[in-house]
């Protein structure tokens, strides 16, 4: 027996109005929450040119937002925030404008003040291990890695 709830195309733009202007979307998440509520192909192009025509979808604005955000609230360097928008089907261009918008003297700030808070907190007697510990936190932050083994070098003698 079918008991998921059925959406009319006015619903679903009504539902997804609220969800793209609550917080900026992209595409690929507009897309899944439609086939979440089970609308056909049909019907989930009709709702994104909607969204689009709207101007409550727009890939360039979520872009620069989201780079935004993850950069100065989550400290991540640009090889993360461009895999990340990536695995969101984000094109190259649009990535490359989003990550523009970063402020190269505060991109470096950022980066040599989350290098340093790491740094005194790492209680690593092995100067290898701690190398390593500093570097591996700053990579997986998406720091690019020269970098991050500049700073690990100047910081761990």
């Amino acid at each position: 027996m079918n008991t998921h709830k059925t959406y009319t195309i006015q619903d679903a733009i009504k539902t997804l109005e609220h969800y793209c202007s609550y917080q900026e979307r992209c595409h690929k998440e507009v897309v899944q929450k439609l086939q979440g509520m089970h609308m056909i192909p049909e019907a989930i192009d009709v709702v994104i040119v909607h969204l689009l025509q709207h101007n409550f979808l727009n890939e360039e604005r979520f872009a620069k937002a989201y780079v935004s955000g993850k950069f100065k609230i989550k400290n991540w360097g640009k090889r993360r925030l461009t895999q990340n928008l990536k695995q969101k089907d984000i094109n190259k261009t649009i990535i490359n404008l989003a990550l523009n918008e970063i402020d190269d003297d505060e991109y470096i700030v950022i980066f040599n003040a989350l290098a340093e808070k790491k740094f005194n907190t790492l209680h690593e007697s092995n100067i290898w291990k701690k190398k390593k510990k500093l570097a591996d936190y700053l990579l997986y932050r998406g720091w690019e890695s020269d970098l991050v083994y500049a700073k690990v070098n100047e910081l761990i003698k």
